[in-house]
């Protein structure tokens, strides 16, 4: 209201005016008057100019433009540039001129020290000077682009492609944000013009100029911009294109190889169904699941290997330079391999034998439930390891691989053999019937073994084809050795190897019951007789009063 109310007075002045010249009737008092009406309607409008400056000055600090801060530091580079010009000019003058007053070294002194400082500041500021724009006018840099060659570099291309939207969203921002102070800019030029129109003291026009000097730096970068960024989208796009059809590619081929993956697992899956079916023996059926296992993921990763390595050549220079630090770094896991190996296709231990291994001090007798690529699996079972050492089983243990090349392991079940040796040893004094107890135990051996010495001939006679055997009598055997209290009758026989302890306490107890049934025989044992003596001690009389 207060702008139209002004544009309304210095219309009417104008007008006024131009009646006074035509009207020569008029007194030089009113004339003067219509003067001074016409200043102060021309001193409130360039106020309310300067009032609107303001306003679009507190505008552009609000926003705390990265433009304007760039503007500034050129500006302050040039001013400390011409700064640093006339000082070294000073400098110069005050060191030729040979005789100095006090106040003059005093100067020099200074201006070298403040010499010192602008040049540090030139330095931090050397980029400014040339170009106020230059960082802000730079696009995000879009490096070389690396190929999606696998499933893994999807989701590197993926993040790629965000990454540079990003980087060109901020980068329009940018201009939108010189956009808006571009505007207001042009607002403070046409403001100031319409000053420069009414104000004939040419206050203002060195403000002016470098407000239209300014404004010209900022359109030059708007126009730079411009043309930065419709060039930095098309190279974009045509990223972006590239990556997505490598993508498009890889999900394709990924397609493919899972449907080659799915078909193998299929078939497989149905060779282990006919295994299943024509194979009845545990152990031979456990050992093709095995292989068909083994042999499934080894043809898968071939696939994956081969698949995505373009040349071969690269993948054995990569195993080359990189075997040596492997072979070190994981040693266990290649010589448990190699042990897995030499257990399946040497056919050393089998699932279902039942082994013995001495790991660090300690033995373990059970039962192999599993032959994994990295370890045995045993189940400890309670043997006459686990009465006189252990005493406690029913412990799965799990046993390296590598084991087979560094521990003893032995294999109480070896190929078709199921039986082993086992003894009972039991001492007789020195004038009992020694044979006669020798022949007594052997017998009772021969009773309850008969079975398992029937199988362990037949067994023998299989394994004559692979091995070399020399003595291959099965028949329980008696040995006679002096003790120190007695002679000791050692008696051994074939048994289960599963059920050891089984038969050596029938065969114990009957050999007992033999041998107390007979007179001439009497078991020896460490024995003590302890003599006791009791001393006849008097009881003194007790005291009396008298006595005392």
């Amino acid at each position: 209201m207060k702008k139209i109310v002004f544009y309304l007075l210095l219309v009417s002045s104008l007008l006024f005016s131009e009646s006074l010249k035509k009207d020569t009737n008029i007194s030089k008092p009113e004339q003067e008057q219509v003067k001074l009406a016409q200043e102060d309607a021309k001193r409130e409008k360039i106020e309310s100019y300067i009032s609107e400056l303001k306003n679009i000055e507190q505008k552009i600090s609000k926003k705390d433009s990265v433009w304007m801060k760039s503007y500034a530091s050129y500006l302050t580079s040039i001013d400390v540039k011409g700064n640093l010009e006339e000082i070294k000019s000073r400098i110069e003058y005050l060191q030729k001129k040979r005789d100095k007053s006090f106040t003059e070294a005093d100067e020099l002194s200074a201006l070298i020290s403040r010499e010192k400082i602008l040049a540090s500041q030139i330095e931090k500021l050397k980029k400014k000077d040339s170009s106020p724009f230059s960082i802000l006018l730079t696009p995000p840099n879009i490096d070389e682009i690396p190929s999606v060659t696998n499933p893994f570099d999807i989701f590197m291309g993926i993040s790629l492609i965000k990454t540079l939207d990003k980087g060109f969203n901020d980068y329009i921002l940018k201009r939108d944000e010189l956009k808006e102070l571009i505007s207001l800019l042009k607002t403070e030029v046409r403001i100031y013009k319409e000053i420069e129109n009414i104000d004939e003291q040419t206050k203002y026009k060195e403000e002016a100029n470098l407000k239209i000097k300014q404004l010209e730096g900022f359109e030059s970068a708007l126009d730079t911009m411009n043309v930065t960024a419709d060039v930095y989208q098309k190279r974009l796009d045509i990223v972006e294109i590239n990556i997505n059809k490598e993508i498009e590619s890889q999900m394709v081929k990924l397609g493919k190889i899972g449907v080659t993956i799915l078909i193998v697992f299929v078939v497989f899956f149905l060779l282990k169904l006919i295994v299943k079916k024509y194979i009845t023996d545990n152990e031979r059926f456990y050992m093709a699941n095995k292989v068909i296992t083994f042999g499934n993921f080894t043809l898968i990763i071939l696939i994956l290997f081969f698949s995505y390595i373009e040349n071969v050549s690269y993948l054995v220079t990569i195993l080359g330079f990189a075997s040596a630090g492997i072979a070190i770094a994981m040693k266990d896991w290649f010589m448990s391999m190699l042990g897995w190996l030499v257990i399946v296709f040497g056919g050393s231990i089998h699932v279902g034998d039942r082994i013995r291994v001495d790991m660090d001090g300690s033995t373990f007798v059970g039962d192999v439930m599993d032959i994994s690529l990295l370890r045995m699996t045993l189940l400890e079972d309670v043997t006459l390891t686990t009465v006189l050492q252990n005493r406690r089983a029913g412990r799965i243990i799990f046993v390296p691989n590598n084991y087979i090349f560094t521990r003893m392991i032995a294999n109480y079940t070896h190929s078709s053999l199921k039986t082993v040796w086992d003894g009972v040893d039991i001492v007789i004094t020195f004038d009992s019937n020694h044979k006669k107890a020798m022949h007594i135990a052997k017998e009772i051996a021969k009773k309850f073994s008969k079975g398992y010495t029937d199988i362990t001939r037949k067994q023998l006679n299989k394994l004559r084809s692979n091995y070399s055997l020399k003595n291959t009598n099965v028949e329980p055997r008696i040995f006679s050795l002096i003790e120190p209290n007695g002679l000791k009758i050692s008696v051994w026989y074939l048994t289960n190897a599963y059920a050891t302890l089984t038969l050596r306490s029938v065969i114990s107890t009957e050999i007992v019951d033999a041998f107390l049934a007979e007179e001439d025989i009497t078991i020896a044992y460490p024995t003590q007789m302890l003599h006791l003596e009791k001393s006849a001690k008097k009881i003194p009389p007790p005291k009396t009063e008298e006595a005392v």
